[in-house]
């Protein structure tokens, strides 16, 4: 039985890929803030008859981690999912969502990178001897293409497309540093999805999107490692 480990697992995209990979006969270890309020994550945690497990895991918090590392010592994990993000305190299309020049909240500014690029960092380094030892090592985080900085026509974002530029750079360098390891990394951008960071003006619904994704991970080989790839699987500029 192939094993996952999602963050961010009680909403939006971790909530629908966590389902799929339930459903797919997979091995869930399913973290969040509070799992303990999370109904619908524990009523299919109830139904899953031991194949998903909760964890209370805040990637903005070291110690929360090295718990969760403790707690599942010596456990592989195929895939290492990291979907856990924070856009900033105002969505992209709501006013004073667009993180123009001259608007900047550099304590909020603070919070996107912690918690969009030390938080990924720190799960991996806490959980890559996990991912080593699986059949499939796979380790990626979930982006955006935001984080372009050939895409970027538009400007703006100052905060959030930093943070997701800073992921993709932290992905790549996995890719280089853990391939000794057998281990593939990189960065899958999901898409502009309706979930609660997304927005309801978003292109995507949230089931296109996870579907999309889970496609593109389950065709992942090791010639895919520091690819930096789209929910279709279509690639990235950097």
């Amino acid at each position: 039985m192939p094993s996952i480990l999602i963050t961010g697992a009680n909403r939006g995209l971790g909530f629908g890929l966590l389902k799929l990979y339930v459903d797919d006969g997979w091995r869930v270890y399913g973290c969040c803030r509070n799992p303990e309020s999370a109904a619908e994550l524990n009523a299919i945690t109830d139904a899953s008859n031991g194949a998903l497990t909760l964890h209370r895991v805040d990637v903005e918090d070291d110690a929360s981690i090295e718990a969760l590392k403790t707690e599942i010592k010596g456990q592989p994990l195929d895939l290492l999912l990291i979907v856990a993000g924070y856009y900033g305190k105002v969505i992209m299309t709501e006013p004073g969502g667009l993180q123009e020049f001259g608007t900047s909240d550099y304590d909020d500014w603070g919070k996107i990178l912690r918690v969009n690029i030390m938080g990924p960092m720190k799960m991996a380094e806490a959980l890559v001897d996990n991912v080593a030892a699986s059949d499939r090592k796979q380790l990626v985080a979930v982006s955006s293409v935001i984080g372009s900085v050939g895409d970027n026509t538009i400007g703006n974002l100052y905060a959030y497309r930093s943070s997701k530029a800073g992921l993709n750079a932290v992905m790549k360098s996995m890719s280089v540093n853990l391939k000794d390891r057998g281990i593939t990394a990189l960065p899958l951008h999901p898409g502009w999805v309706r979930t609660d960071m997304g927005g309801p003006a978003a292109d995507l619904d949230p089931q296109t999107s996870v579907d999309g994704m889970k496609k593109v991970l389950d065709g992942l080989t090791p010639a895919d490692a520091g690819r930096f790839l789209d929910y279709t699987g279509a690639e990235l500029p950097w």
